[in-house]
Parts: C-alpha cells; sequence; structure tokens
C-alpha cells in the first residue's frame, strides 16, 4: 500500500438469499465489533483520512478559530418558569459543557430575571454541572433533566458511552445531594410527578426500542419498579412525559403511522393508565390537556369528510374514574368539537393551551409558523362550539421560521416563541397572549460585528422529472452582488476571482421521516458564507415542508423522488448559472446521508465533492435483519423486503451499497464521517460502502470517531473542531481553501 492508496478492506464473502436473489457481500464482515481485525480496520481506515486531511489542518484551525471567535463563550439560558423557581442553563469560556441552575420567583413573577453572562447573581442554585459528570470520560449526554413542580427533586439521566443507553439518577435540591435511587440502562426522557414521590420512565429492547414504562417509587429498590405498559408491537416506540397541566403523566406509543395516548393522573399515579382513542391503524394523534377538555390533533376522519391528511383539532372531554385494566373510549374517533378544521394547505403540528388562548404551531408554504387564538368562551367543560380568533405571530423577515418553545405553566400570560432565519440569529420572544405583543428577551449574541444585511436569503423553486416544483433555499454575501436572473454574480469577494464566475455552492438535503429542515442560523456556516460559497437547501419529498402529502410522496415506494428531486435542484442551479459541476458540493446526514450517497450513484458528474454523515448506505441489509436496532419500526418509512419481493427489489435498486459500480473512479470525492459507537446508523454502513467505493477507485476517504454516537463527538469545543474539520474538507473541495 502506498502513501496515495487506500487501506486494502480484505473480502470476506457472506452469502443473502431472499426472494431468490443471491447476493455475495465482500464486507458484511465489518459488523463484528468485537473482531480486533475489523477494529485494526477501522483505526486504520481513520489514520489514513487523518493523514489525506493533514494539509488541511491550518485551515481547520483557522475555522475552529472564526467560530469560537464569533460565539460568546461565557453565556446562558433565557430563564424559564416552573414553579416557585426560574431556571436556565449557563456556559463558561473553556468548559465544553452546561451548568444547570435556578432563581427564586420575585416581583411580577412573569418577568424573567435580567442575568448577565459571567455574573452570579445572588440567590443563584446550581442543580447540576454537566462539566463534573463529564471528567474523565471521554464521551458525555444528558438525557431527561425533569425537576418536580415543588422544586425539591432532580431526575437526571446520564450517557456516557454514546449509545444513548442512560444512568436515571436522582439529586435532593434542598441538600444538594444525590439520593441513593440509581436506575441503569434506561431510555432517555422521564416524568417527574409534581411532589416527586414518583417517577416514570422507560426501558429498551435488545433492538433499542423504548418498549416498556415503569414507575419508580422515590426511596424504593429499583428491582421493585412497578411495570406500566408493555408495547409487544415491534413497530411502535414509548415515550413518557408530563402533560404541560401537570395533571397527568401521558404515555405515547406511536409507529410511524399509528399512534396512542395513555393518562395516568398524577393525583393516583399507582392507578392504571386510562387511553384517549384505542389505536387505529393509520390514524396518528396528539393530546394536550386544556383543562375541561382535551385537545387532540389527528388526521383521522375529518369533520368536513375525508381524512384529515393535514390534521385537524378537536376539543373532547377528559376521562374520568375507569375500573382498572378495563380502560376507556373518551369519545369515537371522527367526533369531538373542532377547534380548527382540516386545511389541505396547512400542516397542524402542535397545541399549547392557555387560560383563555391557544397557540398553535403549523407549516405553510414551506415554513414554520405560530399563531396565538383568544378563545370565545372557555374550554372547561360541555360540548358547545369552540370559537377561537388567531393572530399570526411574524418579525417580518422572509423564509423566517416561527417555533413554539418552553412554556410550561398553562396560567402565564405570555407563551416564549423561537424566531430565527438562514441570516438573523436565534431570538427568543414572550408573546403577551391578551395583545400579541413581542417582548424580546434575548437574540444569539455573534461577536465579532455580525451584520444580517451583509447576507441575503432567498427562495427559488426547481422542477422535479416529474413535474413538481420543490422549494430551495438560498443563502449567500451580498456583496457577492449575484443576479437574480442569472446566479451569475461578479462583485467583490473575500478571494480572488474573475468577473461573471459561478459562485462555489454547497447543497445540503435531507428527505426522510417528515422531517422540515427549517431556516436556521449557524455559525460555523458564516466562514463559508464569507469565503464565498453559497449555502442551498433543497426541501425534497420526503421531508414535511409542505405537508403530508409532501411525506407521502418521499417513502415507501416513492422513495425515488427524494433523490432525483435533489439531482433536479442541483441541475436548477447549475442550468441557471449559480453554481457549476466542479464547484458544486452536497452534504447530508443519517437518512440525507442516504439521499448523498444515492445522488453519487445517480448522478456523479453533478458534484465535486459529497459529504455524508451518519450515512443510512446499506439500508436493504439493516431493513433485512428485524434484531437490528430499530429495524421493524422502519418498516412504515421504507417497506418490509422480508415481507414484499416488490419492497425488495426497489429498496435494492436505489441502495447506494448496492449500486457502486464496478469502476467508479469518475465519481465526486466522497467524505463519510461516522461513530464506533452510533446505535441509530451502525458504523459498518458507511465503512462497508467506503470499502465498496475504494475497491471501484473512487476518491471515498472514511472519517470514524471511536468514542461517540450518532449526534458525534460530546462537548462544545469538540463538535467545533469536528465541524472545522469537515467544512474545511468542503472548502478545499470548492477550491475555496486558500
Amino acid at each position: 500500500m502506498g502513501d496515495d492508496a487506500p487501506p486494502v478492506t480484505p473480502r470476506h464473502p457472506v452469502t443473502r438469499t431472499h426472494h431468490g436473489d443471491v447476493v455475495v457481500d465482500d464486507y458484511e464482515w465489518l459488523r463484528d465489533a468485537d473482531d480486533p481485525d475489523v477494529i485494526a480496520h477501522l483505526t486504520a481506515q481513520d489514520a489514513w483520512t487523518r493523514a489525506r486531511l493533514r494539509h488541511l489542518e491550518p485551515l481547520r484551525e483557522r475555522l475552529f478559530g472564526e467560530i469560537k471567535a464569533r460565539t460568546q463563550e461565557t453565556d446562558l439560558s433565557v430563564p424559564v418558569r416552573l414553579g416557585g423557581h426560574w431556571y436556565y442553563s449557563r456556559t463558561a469560556e473553556g468548559s465544553e459543557y452546561a451548568v444547570h441552575v435556578r432563581l427564586p420567583v420575585v416581583g411580577d413573577g412573569w418577568t424573567p430575571p435580567e442575568v448577565r453572562p459571567g455574573e452570579t447573581p445572588s440567590g443563584e442554585q446550581v442543580l447540576l454541572d454537566e462539566n463534573a459528570l463529564a471528567a474523565g470520560h471521554d464521551f458525555f449526554a444528558l438525557g431527561g433533566f425533569e425537576v418536580s413542580a415543588d422544586g425539591r427533586v432532580l431526575a437526571y439521566q446520564v450517557d456516557v458511552q454514546g449509545d444513548e443507553r442512560y444512568t436515571l439518577r436522582f439529586r435532593d435540591l434542598v441538600t444538594g445531594e444525590d439520593l441513593p435511587d440509581v436506575v441503569e440502562q434506561t431510555a432517555s426522557g422521564v416524568a417527574l410527578t409534581p411532589d416527586g414521590g414518583n417517577v416514570f420512565y422507560t426501558t429498551l429492547d435488545d433492538a433499542w426500542r423504548p418498549y416498556r414504562v415503569w414507575r419508580h417509587p422515590l426511596g424504593a429498590p429499583a428491582a421493585d419498579d412497578v411495570l406500566v405498559v408493555e408495547e409487544p408491537d415491534e413497530r411502535f416506540w414509548v415515550g413518557v412525559g408530563l402533560t404541560r397541566s401537570q395533571r397527568f403523566v401521558q404515555i405515547d406509543l406511536a409507529s410511524k403511522v399509528t399512534s396512542e395516548v395513555w393518562l395516568v393522573p398524577v393525583a393516583r399515579p399507582t392507578s392504571e393508565p386510562v387511553v384517549v382513542w384505542p389505536r387505529r391503524e393509520g390514524v396518528e394523534y396528539t393530546v394536550e390537556d386544556a383543562g375541561g377538555r382535551l385537545l387532540v390533533l389527528h388526521n383521522g376522519p375529518a369533520a368536513a369528510g375525508g381524512l384529515a391528511e393535514n390534521f385537524e383539532l378537536v376539543a373532547v372531554p377528559v376521562p374520568g374514574d375507569v375500573t382498572p385494566g378495563e380502560g376507556v373510549v373518551v369519545v369515537p374517533q371522527g367526533e369531538g368539537v373542532v377547534v380548527v378544521p382540516h386545511d389541505p394547505d396547512v400542516r397542524l403540528e402542535d397545541v399549547a393551551a392557555f387560560t383563555g388562548h391557544l397557540v398553535l404551531s403549523y407549516r405553510r408554504e414551506a415554513t414554520p409558523r405560530v399563531a396565538v387564538g383568544a378563545l370565545d368562551g372557555a374550554l372547561d367543560g360541555g360540548g358547545g362550539p369552540v370559537d377561537v380568533v388567531w393572530r399570526e405571530v411574524s418579525t417580518g423577515q422572509e423564509l423566517e421560521s416561527v417555533q413554539l418553545a418552553a412554556s410550561p405553566l398553562p396560567d402565564q400570560p405570555t407563551a416564549r416563541v423561537v424566531v430565527e432565519s438562514f441570516i438573523a440569529p436565534r431570538a427568543v420572544y414572550d408573546v403577551v397572549l391578551a395583545t400579541g405583543e413581542l417582548v424580546l428577551r434575548k437574540r444569539q449574541p455573534v461577536l465579532g460585528g455580525y451584520d444580517p444585511g451583509a447576507y441575503e436569503q432567498r427562495r427559488d423553486w426547481a422542477t422535479a422529472p416529474d413535474g413538481t416544483r420543490v422549494p430551495v433555499s438560498l443563502v449567500w454575501r451580498r456583496d457577492l452582488d449575484v443576479d437574480l436572473g442569472s446566479g451569475r454574480r461578479s462583485g467583490p469577494t473575500t478571494r480572488p476571482q474573475t468577473d461573471d464566475q459561478p459562485a462555489p455552492l454547497l447543497l445540503y438535503g435531507y428527505g426522510a421521516y417528515e422531517y422540515s429542515l427549517d431556516p436556521w442560523f449557524s455559525v460555523p456556516r458564516l466562514s463559508l458564507l464569507d469565503r464565498g460559497v453559497v449555502f442551498a437547501v433543497a426541501h425534497v419529498r420526503g421531508g414535511g415542508e409542505l405537508g403530508r402529502r409532501w411525506y407521502d410522496d418521499g417513502k415507501l415506494l416513492a422513495k425515488r423522488n427524494t433523490f432525483t428531486d435533489f439531482v433536479a435542484v442541483a441541475r436548477h442551479l447549475v442550468d441557471t448559472g449559480w453554481t457549476t459541476p466542479d464547484r458544486l458540493a452536497a452534504e447530508g446526514g443519517s437518512a440525507g446521508g442516504l439521499l448523498m450517497g444515492a445522488v453519487a450513484n445517480l448522478a456523479p458528474e453533478l458534484f465535486a465533492g459529497i459529504h455524508a454523515s451518519v450515512p443510512f448506505v446499506d439500508p436493504l441489509t439493516s431493513i433485512l435483519d428485524p434484531s437490528l436496532p430499530l429495524t421493524v419500526t422502519e418498516w412504515e418509512e421504507w417497506g418490509n423486503p422480508l415481507a414484499d419481493p416488490e419492497v425488495y427489489a426497489y429498496l435494492q435498486g436505489y441502495s447506494p451499497y448496492e449500486n457502486v459500480p464496478a469502476d467508479a473512479a469518475a465519481y465526486p470525492r466522497i467524505l463519510a464521517t461516522t461513530s464506533l459507537h452510533d446505535t441509530r446508523v451502525l458504523y459498518v454502513e458507511p465503512a462497508k460502502w467506503v470499502a465498496r467505493l475504494q475497491a471501484a477507485g473512487a476518491p471515498a476517504l472514511l472519517r470514524i470517531e471511536m468514542a461517540a454516537g450518532h449526534g458525534g463527538v460530546s462537548g462544545r469545543y469538540a463538535a467545533w473542531w469536528q465541524i472545522a474539520e469537515e467544512n474545511a474538507w468542503l472548502l478545499d473541495v470548492l477550491g475555496c481553501a486558500g
């Protein structure tokens, strides 16, 4: 092996046979992480990649320095009130993790205290220091963090492996000491009763699926914890939390297309849970306790007929006492008082109930929005109509994202929202419910004289092969003088170039699980924009930007639309003069990594480079094995190739790993990044993919973190170093590394 050649991946053929199809997989042996040869190979691949990136180390250091210089390292979050305290977190210069603190409520009780970064106000109490918990560990992640409403008990979860199995502990906030109670191997998320006497938590099965809900009485041995719910259907995940009213422990059971909600009164934590609507295949719903009624957001039968594909909001009675074990149907599905009717152009996503008001989260024209509704009459019982006058919240930015944030107390006079765009830093507002007034509480500080007016953002549209219009978001520096008609620019830039030269462009995509790529601000992205890079987002089908139909048209046997949409966007950006293939890079992670692998096979000539982060590039192998984490739950997203030969053939037809050609020398430069302890997309998928790419002559690199999970390394400085390395590689691909 020469210095310019990657480590040779040995071939140990494994045969797979399904539906009469015989596949010989030379690299499946890399799945065994307990095999020293596998670890040795991964280490060698990572070392070779580091060597290939060594020339970019000065640029990486500059990028890290720019992120650091723009970030207010000593900072704090906006305080959130719960009970008699304001809760917030602090970060300090030089510390990787946050410190969680609180202050007693004083004054009018609803205006957050003004706390300055770096100062410690009188009466501040430290609840939890993540830095102390992380000491001595290569990885650290905080899971659930819940304080009882009486303010006396903290429940928190810690993962020091990256495998998303947490240790649950409890802290007496009066003494500051941890209680002896310890529960191992829990899933993220807990529900702590208001008096702190009981905690509800979930555990995982061998496939990393949260499937059981347990109740732990504080002070009792964990071995005596009570099983509350067990979900035998492997398609369903189980979650637990408190309703905002804190009247119920809410247990959510959900597959990709069906859901069911159970409630346990916190006043009777040992009672049997009560079902709201028994599950009905294909019907999803969520529940908000609004006092006298429950608000149910659902996609079942709509009041006006048909199905509420984009969801409808109805009010139904609150369940009363039931005989233990029997459960009760609160109201038949398709009935109830309609609060917000179904609208095919508006995707309803969430609702929060306040005294006299509702706050609705929804999506229209591919952007998330929030509206405050004044109730004409109360939701405190009866079955009469509910009239709401809505007022949309907006700061008037193009492509802005408005999202409902933590507003835990239903009787508070304000609701908290977060507003950001591609060019405007994240801003936290309190909306005065009675008037609609927006009160700015904090805007993300960006140091170094950042001026949002120096950047531009816009929405464009590409046309997919089937005629569908696909939204595209673009952001760039104004002084690049981009001609909106042609996409070309000729103005001054931060690096030498000839006039009228198309821009280097980074195209980002995801396209799965109805997850939407809403406008978001990024400090690291500024380093790309300031070097002349245009950043674009392809809002492809499979995401949720344009409602439920947009999602449905990019999943199961329509999944190819996700990939062809992305290619169509790339071609549109080239054809309209924004960029050229030798100045175009693509990036995506997880299911977006599958997208990256698919477009590399579909249109390698369109891209100079592709970064695939924790990429799901061997989907057929994974989805054929029900014993693997997440497999069975994924069948409703991708199809079940074990049972259906058509699904098998369809998945095989687009699987990036299975469609690498024998000669891939003309492929774009590829960087695959992954983590050894990732339980969502196992490291073996990018490892196998890169092995096959390299064997076919493709310029592919594998970068693997040996002490991290799906989200990459932990700690903010470590995360900055990681993104600086990835961005240095992207700038090198785009010819902007000088």
